[in-house]
């Protein structure tokens, strides 16, 4: 008798086969020369559409800043370093996002710094302290 576990089990194989085997070929893929045109658009039509205004905060909240730096920090200084450094020190000043990790009491050491715009989310700096 097939028990309902085996059931279950071959009912999520064929859905997670179902949604792996999406491919480009079913999207439309615009191309690089596409991306080029936007790119010189942006650079150089000012009139054109575009959120980033600044005057609109587009990093609303210090989750969303945490989850703007930690990919560009993980890939500086490695995951581990940083995460090691949580939980982080997160302050919206003047309308700049200032990150800054943190050490268990006791310990010496440097942590990150990262200041990122909230308006047109520009990294302004970057470093780690030793």
């Amino acid at each position: 008798m097939i028990n309902l576990k085996s059931i279950f089990f071959l009912a999520v194989l064929t859905i997670s086969l179902t949604a792996c085997g999406q491919s480009k070929s079913d999207r439309l893929i615009l191309g690089k020369s596409y991306a080029q045109q936007e790119l010189k658009s942006a650079l150089t039509d000012k009139e054109q559409h575009n959120v980033i205004d600044n005057k609109s905060v587009i990093i609303k909240d210090s989750l969303t800043a945490i989850n703007t730096a930690e990919p560009i920090l993980f890939s500086i200084y490695g995951k581990d370093n940083i995460t090691k450094q949580r939980p982080y020190e997160t302050y919206l000043i003047d309308n700049y996002w200032v990150i800054t990790g943190t050490l268990p009491k006791g310990y010496l050491g440097g942590t990150f710094l990262i200041i990122i715009n909230a308006f047109d989310n520009k990294i302004i700096k970057i470093t780690h302290g030793k």
